[in-house]
C-alpha cells in the first residue's frame, strides 16, 4: 500500500473514532447523569463547578470516569509502544479490546440498568471513560495529525490559527473541519440512540471500533505483504 493511501486510510479510520467518542459522549451526558466520558475537559470543568457545593452536578461519576480515562491510557500507551510508531498489530488488538468493552458495557446498561439505576450507572461510565482513554491512546500512537478522536478545542484553535485569514496556509483545514462536524453529528446520533435506548449508542460505538479494527488491520497486514514481497525483488 502506498503511502499517501496508508496515511488517507489512518486519516479515515481516525475520525470514524472521533465520530464514535461523539455518539459515546452524549450516551454519558445526557443518559448517564451529565458525565463526559470522553471529552476530559468537559469533565475537569464539571468537576470544578460540582466540588463548589453550588450546583447539581454530580462529583462521583465524573471523578471516576476521568480517574479510569487515565487509567485506560496508561493500559494502551503500554501496549502499543510495544509496535513500532503507526498502524500495528498492537493497535488493532487494542481495538478489539475496545469493541468488546464497549459491547460489554452496552449489554450491561440493556439487561441490568434498570434493576440499579445508580450502580449500573456509575460502572458504565467508568467503563466508558476507561474504553475513552485507551482509544485515545492508542490515537496518539497511530499519529494522524489534528485528530486525536477525543477533543476538537487544539483542532478549532489550529483551524482559526493557521486559516488564511490568520496569515497563515490553511494546512489541514479539511481534516480539521471534519474532525469538529464529525464528533458533533456523533454527538446527534448519540442523543437520537437514547430515544430507543441508552445502550444503543454505545453498541453503535462498538460496531465502529469492529470496523476500523478489520480496515486498519487489513490495511497494515497488506503493507507488511507489499514490503515482504518487495525485499527478493531489490536482492
Amino acid at each position: 500500500m502506498a503511502r499517501v493511501d496508508r496515511d488517507r486510510l489512518h486519516l479515515a479510520l481516525m475520525l470514524a473514532l472521533t465520530f464514535s467518542t461523539g455518539v459515546v459522549d452524549a450516551v454519558g451526558y445526557l443518559g448517564l447523569d451529565r458525565v463526559f466520558t470522553g471529552n476530559m475537559t468537559g469533565n475537569v470543568v464539571l468537576l470544578g463547578m460540582a466540588l463548589t457545593g453550588t450546583t447539581n452536578l454530580p462529583i462521583v461519576r465524573p471523578l471516576l470516569a476521568l480517574f479510569l480515562f487515565l487509567a485506560g491510557a496508561v493500559v494502551s500507551g503500554r501496549v502499543v509502544r510495544r509496535g513500532p510508531e503507526g498502524w500495528s498489530g498492537a493497535v488493532s488488538w487494542m481495538l478489539w479490546v475496545i469493541a468488546a468493552l464497549l459491547t460489554a458495557i452496552a449489554a450491561v446498561l440493556a439487561f441490568l440498568l434498570p434493576l440499579d439505576t445508580e450502580l449500573v450507572g456509575t460502572i458504565a461510565t467508568s467503563a466508558l471513560g476507561f474504553a475513552m482513554g485507551m482509544q485515545a491512546a492508542l490515537a496518539r500512537r497511530v499519529k494522524v495529525a489534528d485528530v486525536t478522536t477525543v477533543v476538537v478545542t487544539s483542532t478549532l484553535t489550529g483551524l482559526a490559527a493557521d486559516s488564511r485569514l490568520a496569515g497563515g496556509n490553511g494546512a489541514f483545514w479539511l481534516r480539521r473541519l471534519l474532525a469538529v462536524v464529525l464528533i458533533m453529528a456523533g454527538a446527534a446520533a448519540g442523543a437520537l440512540a437514547l430515544l430507543v435506548h441508552v445502550s444503543l449508542g454505545v453498541l453503535v460505538s462498538a460496531v465502529i471500533s469492529i470496523v476500523v479494527a478489520i480496515l486498519g488491520h487489513s490495511g497494515h497486514t497488506g503493507r507488511r505483504r507489499a514490503a515482504a514481497e518487495a525485499e527478493p525483488a531489490t536482492a
